[in-house]
């Protein structure tokens, strides 16, 4: 018979019928080890690392975009037979490891899920550190390139384990406020990377870039090595407790479902030592081959689908107008690139200001929308936040289009900068979070599919850009985005109403059974 909580697909009692007080989710055990009982101070500590974590990884694989076409001068020379074989190699550095951050984690999580995060935390940034060493030494284009492709591989694992990390320390009512710290540093990255970047390049090589990045990534892998421990844990589900609601379409029904009864002796507390320990033990008995494959034939549930669809438009945008800015600005407003880069201190505050709206405001939605319910919650209830980005996506797109087209004071186009970055980070925190309430056990896989095809939509549409903004110009190129990003987003109307009925139907597909359905192992509790 099939486990309860295979078939909840994320519909839990989360409060209480009676005192409506908020019942923990997943229910964590009597193990001291356990992440779930760590203190709040060590579970802060680790969101804090891995959010600077991954701050750099964007700060090191965006940054240096700024001074592209000196890092491809450096190489080949300069004059004007040139200018454009630079410019288009130069874009290589960029697109080439945008897609290996997404392709690399079919690699990455597979080994994450089956043998922990440790492990491949410390590699991966291991091999970061020494890719930002190898990319500031490179003496030729091939050699850069080729440390760019091995930095943008090196990067994906923080970027796809970090939400696995979180859902490990945090409880269900937590997880959209502490994910979308994470989902900022994503964001923040970026614009502190272009900024930093343009205003070291002023009065410096372009090396400094990585000489600085090296610093700060040597430092934060000696704190992943010395300080972060395996947040994967064994959970053991018995048949005794209610806090799992079975789906069915005519009336919720409490299924039977409990993590690790407190029956056994509880453990001793690890030592420092043991908690450092690269490999521990196995997680699940499931192939490398299945939970690879399982990553992505994900794409064909519809939740799944969706959320990539929402991680793609909004890189789209962000694609767009990385290619476009130092350009456009320079044109119009006859900024220096340094100047350029200091625009994307709109994107930082848009990112900082969405942690509020895409964090703690999604919670509060859902906990709203869970009370009214008689304290069961779907993952559907986090989607009215999303109503936001319908209206601030296109906003963003025409802002910054009617902007550099019609020529108006560059403020207009930097508010649609910040505007995007704000969307990125809202929509992205809630896509993330809806899709890992929905297929928790599967979390990585599920995750892994939306950024493997947002890396792929990026790193096809950069080379574009240019030639559709030259062709469309600038109004028209973003009124088509502004259009494509509504369509979009207003897709969270169907799914708030249908989204759970279509969530177990399709998970009753014969070819989902076969390919996507989990081993009792994966299970969490939840």
């Amino acid at each position: 018979m099939e486990k309860p909580s295979t078939r909840s697909l994320g519909t839990v009692q989360l409060r209480h019928e009676v005192t409506n007080e908020v019942i923990l989710v997943p229910t964590p055990s009597n193990n001291p080890n356990d992440p779930l009982n760590w203190s709040n101070a060590r579970k802060y500590y680790i969101l804090g690392l891995v959010s600077f974590g991954i701050f750099l990884v964007n700060f090191a694989a965006v940054g240096p975009s700024v001074a592209l076409v000196s890092i491809a001068i450096s190489f080949f020379g300069n004059g004007p037979h040139l200018a454009n074989d630079i410019s288009s190699k130069a874009s290589y550095f960029q697109t080439a490891a945008a897609l290996m951050i997404g392709v690399g984690n079919l690699f990455w999580v597979p080994l994450a899920i089956k043998y922990g995060k440790r492990p491949v935390y410390v590699l991966s940034f291991v091999v970061f550190l020494v890719s930002c060493i190898w990319c500031g030494v490179a003496e030729s284009f091939g050699s850069e390139l080729a440390a760019r492709i091995i930095l943008g591989t090196a990067c994906g694992a923080p970027e796809i384990v970090a939400p696995l990390t979180l859902t490990d320390m945090f409880f269900l009512h937590q997880r959209g406020t502490v994910m979308v710290i994470y989902t900022c540093a994503l964001s923040c990255g970026v614009g502190a990377g272009v900024v930093i970047s343009g205003l070291i390049t002023i009065h410096n090589s372009w090396r400094v870039i990585y000489w600085l990045c090296v610093a700060l990534v040597g430092v934060t892998t000696m704190l992943v090595i010395f300080t972060f421990p395996e947040t994967s844990y064994k959970r053991q589900i018995t048949a005794d407790a209610t806090h799992h609601v079975e789906a069915v379409e005519d009336s919720p029904k409490v299924s039977e479902t409990k993590v690790e009864e407190n029956v056994a002796p509880v453990p001793q507390r690890q030592s420092y030592t043991q908690s450092l320990r690269i490999f521990t033990t196995t997680y699940t008995d499931e192939s490398l081959f299945k939970l690879a494959v399982r990553q992505i034939f994900a794409l064909a549930l519809p939740a799944v689908f969706w959320a990539t669809l929402i991680s793609s438009v909004t890189i789209g945008m962000i694609v767009v107008i990385s290619a476009n800015f130092s350009t456009a600005f320079s044109a119009i407003y006859g900024f220096e690139t340094w100047q350029s880069g200091l625009t994307f201190i709109a994107s930082i505050i848009g990112s900082l200001v969405a942690i509020f709206v895409g964090g703690h405001f999604t919670d509060f939605i859902a906990d709203k929308l869970t009370l009214r319910n008689g304290g069961i919650r779907t993952p559907e209830m986090r989607l009215p936040a999303l109503l936001v980005s319908l209206i601030s996506s296109p906003l963003a797109c025409i802002l910054y289009g009617i902007g550099c087209g019609k020529k108006l004071h560059w403020i207009c186009a930097v508010f649609g900068i910040g505007l995007v970055n704000f969307t990125t980070v809202q929509s992205t925190n809630i896509a993330i979070v809806y899709i890992l309430d929905s297929y928790h056990p599967i979390g990585g896989e599920v995750i892994v599919t939306q950024s493997v095809f947002k890396a792929l939509f990026g790193f096809v549409l950069s080379f574009y850009v240019d030639q559709w903004i030259d062709e469309s110009g600038y109004i028209r190129t973003f009124g088509t985005l502004a259009g494509i990003s509504a369509a979009v987003f207003a897709c969270v109307i169907p799914f708030y109403f249908w989204g759970n009925q279509l969530r177990h139907k399709t998970w009753q597909w014969n070819f989902v059974k076969q390919l996507l359905h989990w081993n009792v192992d994966r299970e969490v509790g939840e």
